[in-house]
């Protein structure tokens, strides 16, 4: 049974009503804040990862140089 636009506009009546705007507003902030994290995250994998790759490049060179050196 799917709730028709009378009664998804009564569920959003009920739920401001029992939580209050401004409540509501606090948790969208905090859900918000989440996401942003969860970006910031995933930006500092990526960094690591080239990084990473930047450190196994230099230690390949290195290890080609002694080859040759040797």
């Amino acid at each position: 049974m799917n709730p028709g636009p009378w009664g998804i506009l009564i569920i959003v009546v009920a739920v401001l009503l029992l939580f209050g705007r401004g409540k509501i507003a606090g948790m969208m902030g905090e859900v918000a804040n989440g996401i942003k994290a969860f970006q910031k995250g995933l930006k500092g994998d990526e960094e690591v990862a080239k990084i990473d790759k930047t450190i196994d490049a230099a230690v390949d060179s290195e290890s080609k140089k002694e080859k040759t050196d040797a």
